[in-house]
């Protein structure tokens, strides 16, 4: 199907990050979108006032009329829904063109500059801070994000006079291996979804693809040290990058009075005083990537500057919803065991000398089996852990494979509790915490609305400080 034909798009799983990011591309462009999703969520809501046509059965009958024609209906999918979806069977036996999410923002990158942060960690924020910076520029650009970016309340920024795009690439599936990058970020490969991949070598050997799909003359800007192997082709510019040293680095770090300031050593520009608008210490590094590639592009120091003070941060990515001398309270995505050493680190650094408890819920019994010493390591940096169940998302269950693997390995030093999801409102109401973060991508993070609500009584707090 050419573009120009696509009339109607209609979305299965409509209400996912990414999907409901492209979702309101096609809304933007004036095309009829409809979508399904299982469950009715704060997004969802969003995106019918958007106009999104939804339902929540899995039902032919519920698609709407002007997404039944196979002529000029685009139909995309996420690879979590199941090959045997009612819908999804309806339309492949009456022959729609059928794409998945990543297909189409491949579609995207060859029309536009696509400017992807890939990496098993890190490439949410990374990607916002990233289209934060060039948005504000004399650039702009179009964004799809996987978070949403709390300086414009959604995932998806539009640009119709920009020639570029910023991505999130997703490893998840291979999706990745769908984009057409003319620069890209690789933050990191620790191994992960080895329910889909099998090896850390496939999982290794995915990223070198991906790093051939990267157009000539572009570039990549990949972190120190990474095990993978990149083959590149000719013309594409290689660069290094972290925290402390390489191409691209941070230098005269200042972390002090709840402020991180620094200096972006690059081999274009070096820019003096950058100050972080979200003083978390790992986003110096994930700045020093997202300032790179937004420079490599073209973005003048003062606009790397006013970008970087400017980012506000990404909903549950070390999001602070109470921050007072007597409680803080903090949700954050982290799932890998990587990320959860980095946000224990971070809470570490930011908060010496105070207790710290973890509310973490592990995300797929797979990851939970492969990793569940890795985590009990990273969760053993704080002084105090507290185990829900599992959260299978698209599994099923794994006998012998529970929290109590990770429970049973923190260290001995760790106040530790193992309980269910509905546990967890009664905790919050019946103790006192001093510093407390919420860890994980299951729906946990569904009932920080109502713990934030429940401290806030508690400690007679009206507004975030």
């Amino acid at each position: 199907m050419e573009t120009k034909d696509i009339k109607a798009v209609y979305f299965i799983g409509a209400g996912g990050i990414g999907m409901s990011a492209v979702a309101r591309y096609f809304i933007s462009r004036g095309l009829v979108v409809g979508g399904y999703d299982k469950t009715c969520t704060e997004l969802t809501r969003r995106l019918e006032k958007e106009g999104v046509l939804m339902h929540y059965e899995e039902n032919v009958a519920e698609i709407p009329h002007t997404c039944k024609n196979p002529g000029h209906t685009l139909v995309v999918y996420t690879p979590a829904i199941p090959a045997s979806h009612k819908e999804l069977q309806y339309f492949r036996e009456n022959g729609f063109e059928i794409q998945k999410r990543a297909q189409v923002l491949g579609m995207v990158t060859r029309q536009l500059r696509g400017l992807c942060v890939a990496g098993t960690h890190g490439k949410t924020t990374t990607s916002t801070m990233c289209a934060h910076i060039m948005h504000q520029s004399h650039l702009d650009c179009n964004a799809f994000l996987g978070g949403i970016a709390k300086n414009y309340g959604t995932n998806y920024i539009l640009s119709p006079q920009s020639e570029y795009v910023v991505i999130e690439a997703d490893e998840y599936d291979r999706s990745f291996h769908c984009l057409h990058p003319y620069m890209s970020v690789i933050t990191s490969t620790d191994p992960d979804h080895l329910d889909i991949y099998g090896t850390k070598e496939a999982y290794l050997e995915s990223f070198r693809h991906y790093t051939e799909l990267i157009q000539p003359e572009g570039a990549l800007i990949i972190h120190r040290g990474l095990e993978m192997k990149e083959n590149l082709q000719p013309g594409v510019r290689r660069y290094d990058y972290s925290r402390d040293e390489g191409d691209f680095h941070a230098e005269n770090i200042r972390i002090e009075n709840g402020e991180i300031t620094f200096d972006f050593i690059s081999p274009i520009e070096c820019v003096k005083n950058v100050e972080l608008g979200q003083p978390v210490p790992i986003n110096i590094e994930n700045g020093v990537a997202a300032m790179a590639m937004a420079q490599l592009a073209g973005c003048t120091a003062d606009e790397l500057r006013v970008g970087m003070l400017s980012f506000s941060g990404v909903d549950r990515r070390f999001d602070f919803k109470i921050k007072t001398p007597e409680l803080v309270f903090l949700s954050d995505y982290a799932h890998h065991p990587q990320e959860i050493n980095q946000s224990a680190r971070s809470i570490r650094q930011l908060y010496q000398g105070r207790h710290i408890t973890a509310i973490f819920q592990p995300h797929l019994y797979t990851r939970t089996r492969d990793f569940y010493q890795e985590f009990a390591d990273a969760l053993s940096q704080l002084d105090e852990v507290i185990l829900t169940d599992i959260y299978p998302a698209r599994e099923e269950p794994i006998e012998g494979v529970t929290s109590r693997l990770i429970y049973d390995r923190l260290a001995p030093s760790v106040e530790k509790q193992l309980i269910t999801i509905d546990d967890v409102i009664p905790l919050v109401k019946s103790r006192s915490f001093d510093v407390l973060i919420v860890l994980g991508a299951g729906d946990l993070d569904a009932l920080v609305p109502q713990m934030t609500n429940i401290f806030k009584r508690k400690i007679g707090y009206s507004t975030v400080r």
